[in-house]
């Protein structure tokens, strides 16, 4: 009672000796405060004119010391949400679980956290924190976080680090270690699991011995979190500019098999591991060039072999192949939703991609001409390219209607008679000139998988 009695009057965690954290310079970290976005430097500052302490916090000062860009910012604070809310006019208080503070300028939303106490509000039966709205001292909330490189501090006026966790040695070591004990840490929160291979696949660290061990013992957990909150984790993890690397990664942690069945879907198929690195460097390609990706046409490219060896299924059992494909689609998503909430505006794009790829096999009559006026075909004709590269059908098809998109009027005549010269299709008759709609390349979406 007296122990817990100190703990509280000193704020202090539990199991945890009080230890002054390292404070570290601008000679020593090199991050200056115009690193930071005009929204992450404009909330701290607000927060700490109020008389409220802030920081930037977690993967963006991780990300700073690693000379990378950081994708978003959040901010920590001993404001609670209220007081956060009343600060700022444009911002809105979210989450049941643990509530934060989204507070919006400009084009930007900052994440603001209140400093999290040493102490859980409830947790279930399996371990799994399922309320933690306690709040604490800035020490308390590093010892929280889950990986000792994102329990990092960056207060912008004294252009300082603060490091609570040996975090800053850990990252120069590029070592990903857990705080406190792995096992109950995977415990609270399962999905820590899959954030460490993805920050390890994404960074090129290594996880820590201790962090890594248990991940094989307690994948199970995976199966009991919401669908909702696992799809968007695995979005990160194929979004993170290391995709492929990542799923191997989550193969070789025990991830795959049973867990996810998305990784099922997608992992050691045979024959579709060529198909599957294409598309996955494609897109991380395009996430390095800070270009626009398309997640349907992604989640089109993963389970694409699952619809392949399901439409066989019932092409063997004498079904035609247009009804056979939309059962084999079906099946796949009816599999997938099992588990997974993947979004109907991501669903329709990736089947309307899986519609249209037979009608690459018809390239005579009127029909070529309709096709290519479709507002999927660009995406459609990626994916095809990405079935020739990888030896699923004939590379002179793909680049047959590379060419009939691009032709005009007398060159798209030609490409039709020589399509009937190689056997397909009986003569058609002659088709009325008509003027042709632009379709010049420069003006449609780029390939690999670009919205369209």
């Amino acid at each position: 009672m007296i122990r817990k009695l100190i703990r509280r009057v000193f704020e202090l965690p539990a199991g945890k000796r009080r230890a002054r954290p390292k404070v570290l310079p601008l000679a020593q970290h090199g991050i200056h405060r115009d690193r930071l976005s005009h929204a992450a430097l404009k909330v701290v500052t607000r927060l700490q004119e109020a008389g409220f302490e802030a920081y930037v916090v977690g993967g963006a000062v991780r990300d700073l010391l690693l000379d990378v860009d950081p994708k978003d910012f959040d901010v920590a604070t001993n404001a609670t949400p209220e007081e956060v809310h009343h600060l700022f006019r444009r911002s809105r208080i979210i989450g049941r679980r643990f509530r934060i503070v989204h507070v919006m300028v400009g084009p930007e939303t900052i994440e603001v956290t209140t400093f999290r106490g040493g102490e859980v509000d409830d947790t279930s039966a399996t371990g799994r924190i399922m309320a933690d709205n306690t709040y604490g001292s800035q020490e308390e909330d590093a010892h929280r976080r889950d990986f000792t490189v994102n329990a990092l501090f960056y207060d912008p006026s004294a252009e300082t680090v603060i490091d609570y966790l040996h975090g800053v040695r850990d990252l120069h070591a590029r070592k990903l270690v857990m705080i406190g004990q792995p096992a109950r840490r995977y415990q609270e929160d399962p999905v820590r699991m899959l954030r460490a291979v993805r920050l390890a696949a994404k960074l090129g660290f290594e996880i820590d011995e201790h962090t890594r061990k248990p991940i094989r013992a307690h994948a199970h957990l995976l199966k009991n979190e919401p669908p909702a909150r696992l799809f968007d984790e695995m979005l990160k993890l194929l979004t993170s500019g290391k995709a492929y690397a990542c799923l191997a990664m989550l193969r070789q942690e025990g991830l795959s098999r049973g867990i996810l069945p998305l990784l099922d879907a997608v992992m050691g198929e045979e024959g579709s591991d060529r198909f599957l690195q294409l598309a996955l460097e494609r897109t991380d390609a395009r996430i390095r060039q800070d270009k626009p990706i398309s997640v349907g046409f992604l989640l089109a490219t993963l389970l694409w072999h699952q619809v392949v060896q399901a439409q066989q299924k019932y092409l063997d059992q004498g079904e035609k192949p247009m009804p056979a494909l939309f059962q084999a689609m079906a099946d796949v998503e009816n599999a997938q939703d099992n588990e997974f909430a993947i979004p109907r505006r991501f669903s329709v794009t990736m089947r309307e991609i899986w519609t249209l790829q037979p009608r690459f096999e018809s390239r005579v009559g009127q029909r070529p001409y309709r096709f290519v006026e479709q507002p999927r075909f660009r995406a459609a004709y990626d994916f095809f390219l990405l079935r020739a590269e990888a030896g699923e059908v004939p590379q002179a098809l793909a680049h047959w209607w590379g060419a009939f998109e691009t032709a005009d009027e007398a060159e798209r005549e030609a490409l039709i008679e020589q399509a009937k010269s190689e056997g397909e299709g009986p003569a058609a008759p002659a088709r009325k000139r008509r003027r042709r709609r632009s379709n010049n390349r420069k003006n449609r979406p780029e390939a690999d998988g670009t919205p369209s």
